[in-house]
């Protein structure tokens, strides 16, 4: 890495930050005692102002130096070190994408947002787990950890992008029982953009599960059905 270079980075991130965009987000990112984000900390940036910075300068950062950008306190530097390995990922051959790979779910735990997740997981651990097998996907799956379970399930973003439908219904029945929303959202989402492809999987999942599915997890997933199917499937009776 380049002399200072993430101070650099951390610097430019920092002078771009606004307080009041760093006060909505806190709110809206749940930073208060017992939210999913509770501690976190935000300089106040837009997203079009990180993809600015990483883009200028991911080719100078080695992605073991972008892991520990990842470990930083406030969100917008984890957010741009993500966009940073994502960026060497695509580059990257089998040998790097291995490293990326093990930084990545090495740190997860600093993946600590929907947000970032959401960012990274379709492009890392989603197409190297495509690749080489799903057994991390499940024990991240199976971690009890709401942004590993999160993880997991973006993940399959990718798999439903290659037409491999069957890891993400593996994990909506997994998760039916699931306490927390995001993973609620997460899975309605992920059956939504299944249907997208192949209207009959989400069908055939609606048809046994949508009486116990959670909620939310049922409304995202027919967000995109007509009106006639979301009433139905809405209704509990039927």
């Amino acid at each position: 890495m380049a002399k200072n270079i993430k101070n650099i980075i951390i610097n430019e991130l920092k002078s771009g930050g606004n307080k009041d965009f760093a006060l909505h987000h806190m709110k809206f990112f749940q930073t208060y005692e017992g939210g999913y984000g509770e501690g976190d900390r935000f300089f106040g940036l837009k997203v079009p102002r990180q993809r600015a910075v990483s883009k200028k300068y991911w080719e100078q950062v080695k992605p073991e130096e972008a892991g520990d950008l990842l470990k930083h306190k406030v969100h917008e530097v984890r957010f741009t070190a993500l966009m940073i390995l994502i960026e060497h990922y695509k580059k990257a051959d089998d040998k790097l994408k291995k490293k990326i790979v093990k930084i990545y779910t090495g740190n997860a735990k600093y993946v600590n947002n929907w947000d970032l997740v959401d960012l990274s997981a379709p492009f890392i651990t989603g197409p190297y787990w495509f690749e080489n097998g799903t057994k991390d996907l499940w024990i991240f799956a199976r971690s009890g950890n709401l942004w590993k379970e999160r993880i997991a399930v973006l993940s399959t973003l990718y798999f439903i992008r290659q037409g491999n439908f069957s890891q993400t219904i593996k994990l909506a029945e997994y998760f039916l029982e699931h306490k927390h929303d995001l993973i609620h959202k997460a899975v309605g989402w992920m059956l939504r953009e299944a249907g997208k492809r192949n209207i009959n999987v989400l069908y055939d999942f609606l048809d046994k599960y949508h009486k116990v599915m959670p909620r939310t997890m049922l409304r995202y997933s027919i967000e995109k059905l007509p009106e006639k199917e979301r009433k139905r499937y809405m209704k509990k009776d039927n």
